[in-house]
């Protein structure tokens, strides 16, 4: 024999000596050990292929048919588990608030590919069209959408309007009551509290700017609506921010109040000199109430100030400009 047959001989030889002793260490040794958390419950069966005498079994058979590398491959797998990927887990730092878990819903497809614009989908003539995406759009937050859902109210398709209608007053009463509510609310709270304040701003004005009362009632929840305004005004005054003034002005606007819009605008210059909402709640009232001395003078004062117009501003003055 040569000197390269001795040697691969003597390697065989290792590498079954080798797995004869890991084998008989599984099967004498480790085979015999339960696992930890299966010692009060050995009435159930233990799963398969879990620490038992079959892993060794297997391994031995690898080791034996890939000589070297078997035992290599087990023993850097060994010893890369037991210094390097078993640790202990530290949990000191681990937060597990419910509040941090956003739950992703699955999207309704199907849904989905049959909306479209309210607008568009009135002017169509399938009458079972109409419906599918009216029922679709009630499904859903309809709380931004009262002004599409109004137009379907002269929709020629009895049921479509039948069906606005009920949603639609529906969504307005329950906005009726929840505003009565929070004002009575107001009037019981301290002097120094504003949450209820902080709450209907935002809310009503989520419902006014669609514009889908009668035009009478529409004056009386804007004037209710600025009303809530005063009475955050002249509480913490200093909380008002620039776009509770923008809203309040616009509302206005809508009923044509130009005299107290005029006066939140003031207030809004007086604390926000600087925010273009204060110079466009001003532009938009003058233009509306065809005072053009006033228009050019808050326009010219834009103009010199330092803030950066956007392009509905920039359109109104170039056009008047």
């Amino acid at each position: 024999m040569t000197m390269k047959e001795i040697f691969f001989c003597c390697i065989l030889l290792a590498n079954t000596v080798v797995s004869v002793i890991y084998l008989l260490f599984g099967l004498l040794v480790a085979g015999r050990q339960e696992p930890e958390d299966d010692k009060g419950e050995k009435e159930q069966e233990e799963p398969p292929m879990r620490d038992g005498k079959a892993v060794y079994i297997m391994n031995f058979v690898v080791m034996l048919l890939c000589p070297v590398v078997g035992p290599i491959f087990f023993g850097v797998g060994h010893l890369m588990f037991r210094f390097v990927f078993r640790q202990d887990v530290h949990l000191e730092d681990v937060i597990f608030s419910k509040e941090r878990v956003k739950t992703n819903e699955r999207a309704d497809e199907e849904r989905e590919r049959n909306m479209a614009p309210l607008e568009e989908a009135i002017a169509v003539s399938d009458k079972e069209s109409l419906r599918s995406l009216m029922l679709n759009v009630i499904r859903g937050d309809i709380h931004n959408s009262l002004a599409a859902i109004s137009l379907a109210l002269n929709s020629q398709d009895s049921e479509t309007s039948h069906y606005a209608a009920s949603v639609l007053q529906d969504e307005l009463n329950g906005f009726r009551g929840n505003v009565q509510k929070v004002w009575r609310e107001i009037e019981e709270e301290a002097e120094e509290e504003t949450d209820c304040e902080f709450y209907l701003i935002p809310y009503m004005n989520s419902v006014l700017e669609q514009k889908v009362f009668t035009e009478m009632e529409q004056k009386n929840m804007v004037s209710k609506f600025a009303e809530v305004g005063e009475v955050l005004y002249r509480k913490n005054p200093h909380r008002f921010t620039s776009q509770y003034y923008e809203w309040i002005c616009l509302r206005l606007l809508d009923v044509r109040d130009f005299e107290a819009m005029e006066r939140w605008c003031d207030r809004a210059m007086a604390q926000y000199p600087e925010e273009l909402s204060s110079y466009t709640c001003k532009l938009k009232l003058y233009f509306t109430a065809q005072e053009k001395e006033k228009f050019f003078k808050t326009m010219d004062a834009l103009k010199q100030s330092s803030i950066v117009i956007d392009r509905e501003t920039l359109a109104l003055i170039r056009t008047f400009g």
